[in-house]
């Protein structure tokens, strides 16, 4: 077989397992429901808020 059909069958390859890769993650991401991604969203900023130095204002 010539070097440049393997070149091709490997990109093949890469192209389908992205791919796959993506889809496991798109179906991970729509698991969530609303609810639950608006309670993580506000856990986060909670978070945030608790780490982030107070600030007077003044300079």
């Amino acid at each position: 077989m010539r070097w440049w059909k393997v070149a091709g069958l490997a990109g093949l390859a890469g192209v389908a397992a992205t791919g796959a890769v993506l889809a496991r993650s798109e179906r991970k991401r729509r698991a969530y429901t609303p609810d639950e991604i608006r309670g993580r969203l506000h856990a986060r900023v909670a978070e945030a808020a608790d780490e982030a130095p107070a600030t007077t204002g003044e300079d």
